[in-house]
């Protein structure tokens, strides 16, 4: 079973990264911290597992898909110790877990769980094969590849970076009926996954990477290419009036609703989507699909129908250059989603270290946080 456990409340954390962390963060974000005995560097399995679940429109679509992640959840339980399952599983009710995120480094943030340097390989891959039934193949793979950004960013600057610093934990026994939540998370990646009966939130999940690009097996991986040439092709294809209410600040911004900053809103600016042309809106659906999809299809086709039906009243802003290959900020705010891609220019080139967010604030963790 499940136990509550003792930890430090959000707000002292919140006090203390503002007392010192957030330099540590930079400090570790640029080379210069501190290293740990590095531990075994996890492999990663390259293609997602095969699913039997029914097509994302039939009847029982999301009901397979659930039951699909249940038992992948179960079956990683499985792998497990006794003292590894008490270290993964926290109580349903464990508010301070479900909020204990970050995109900071291993060492400056403190997760609780388990660390993947820490297991061996195949409940590594029992937990990512839980993974691969909850994301779409495309969202398996960007989580995949952000995460493989961290073993690129480790391998010029060391420290206790890397894929094998990243977290796995489990709030609630999985269930097919009641709220359970995985996470996944580490430097510039943290995946919050609530699995209620036949619903499933994807929000909030922070979505970056350092090095943006990056080589692998002699190919150049982009984690995040889609998203900014998508985002960059929307804002050429603007009119110059649509301009004026879109383009809002000549320099990137930092992210507005980022970690720590749940239960918050932000108001709605930039351009809405009743204002845009029919291409426009075409375009900007393509974009806010690269988030509604992260789930898989049962649950996505769920998701963009939402998404679809307040297109309208989606709202798309840009703050920076609009050049293709510039460092630039855009948001997107909706009734029920806010979606943030920051450049930072910490540690070199901005354009190469990309912070991001995706919320739905009426359903962030499910519904059961704020």
């Amino acid at each position: 079973m499940a136990r509550p456990r003792d930890s430090t409340s959000l707000g002292v954390a919140a006090l203390a990264v503002s007392a010192g962390l957030l330099v540590l963060a930079l400090t570790a974000c640029s080379g210069d911290s501190g290293s740990l005995d590095p531990a075994p560097r996890a492999s990663i399995p390259s293609s997602p597992a095969g699913s039997s679940a029914a097509p994302p429109n039939a009847p029982g679509a999301s009901s397979s898909a659930t039951t699909a992640i249940v038992t992948a959840a179960n079956a990683f339980l499985a792998t497990l110790t006794d003292s590894e399952r008490d270290s993964v599983l926290f109580d349903r009710g464990d508010r301070e877990q479900k909020q204990r995120w970050s995109n900071l480094p291993h060492g400056v943030f403190d997760r609780e769980g388990l660390m993947v340097g820490d297991l061996a390989q195949s409940k590594v891959d029992a937990f990512l094969t839980m993974m691969r039934a909850t994301l779409s193949p495309e969202g398996y793979h960007r989580v995949i590849d952000e995460w493989a950004a961290d073993d690129a960013l480790a391998s010029r600057r060391g420290g206790s970076i890397g894929r094998q610093y990243y977290w796995f934990a489990i709030i609630g026994e999985p269930s097919p009926t009641e709220p359970w939540q995985w996470q996944f998370g580490g430097h510039h990646l943290s995946v919050n996954a609530t699995v209620e009966g036949d619903a499933l939130s994807m929000t909030p999940s922070f979505l970056g990477a350092e090095p943006a690009t990056y080589d692998a097996d002699g190919n150049s991986v982009r984690p995040l290419g889609d998203i900014t040439d998508q985002a960059f092709s929307l804002v050429d294809s603007l009119s110059d009036a649509q301009r004026q209410r879109a383009v809002l600040g000549s320099q990137p911004i930092d992210l507005v609703l980022g970690a720590g900053q749940d239960c918050r809103s932000i108001p709605s600016e930039g351009l809405p989507g009743s204002e845009m042309t029919g291409a426009q809106q075409a375009a900007f659906r393509t974009l806010l699909s690269k988030y509604g999809g992260l789930g898989n299809g049962p649950h996505a086709a769920a998701r963009q129908a939402q998404l679809e039906a307040d297109l309208t009243t989606t709202h798309f802003a840009w703050y920076g250059p609009t050049t293709p290959g510039s460092a630039a900020y855009f948001r997107i705010t909706g009734p029920r989603v806010v979606v943030e891609y920051s450049p930072q220019a910490m540690g070199g080139d901005p354009e190469n270290h990309i912070h991001g967010i995706y919320r739905d604030p009426t359903n962030d963790y499910g519904g059961t946080v704020c």
